[in-house]
């Protein structure tokens, strides 16, 4: 436990975390996507989520070609939860999938990720590569926070 007026600071942070106003959201992501077909059951969705620490993974599905999967979805921790009564046993990523799916570019400004989290109302932006738009990466509001936390003044 921490003293009071001590810091710590998160293993994701580092001397070397930008200022907010310079950050970029490649400076501040999660690299790796969490993913699942819509046909996954909610309780092996609530077992990524818990065996890997994260709090959302994106739905996917086959493009028309049938040759990539496409994001099209999230379940976020928030999801997961509303989902939990009586019928959690019967539901399914697909129909669990309530957040909005919004994707940001890695090199875009942290302050537009957070602008765009505040406009959908989310906690969770995909994060895609500009050119191809291929998802690289998850930013959560706690990623943000620890640039806040730990950037340079």
């Amino acid at each position: 436990m921490a003293t009071p007026g001590t810091s710590i600071q998160p293993l994701h942070g580092s001397y070397l975390t930008p200022a907010y106003e310079n950050a970029r959201v490649h400076d501040a992501m999660r690299v790796g996507v969490f993913t699942c077909p819509p046909e996954t059951s909610l309780r092996d969705v609530a077992r990524m989520m818990a065996s890997y620490h994260v709090h959302c993974v994106v739905v996917t599905d086959m493009d028309p070609e049938g040759e990539s999967e496409r994001p099209w979805g999230v379940v976020s921790d928030l999801d997961l939860v509303r989902a939990s009564g009586p019928d959690a046993a019967d539901r399914t990523a697909g129909d669990t999938a309530a957040t909005e799916l919004v994707t940001v570019a890695a090199d875009d400004t942290l302050a537009h990720a957070a602008q765009l989290m505040i406009e959908h109302d989310t906690s969770h932006l995909l994060v895609v590569r500009r050119d191809t738009e291929r998802p690289v990466g998850v930013l959560s509001s706690m990623d943000i926070a620890g640039v806040l936390a730990w950037g340079e003044a």
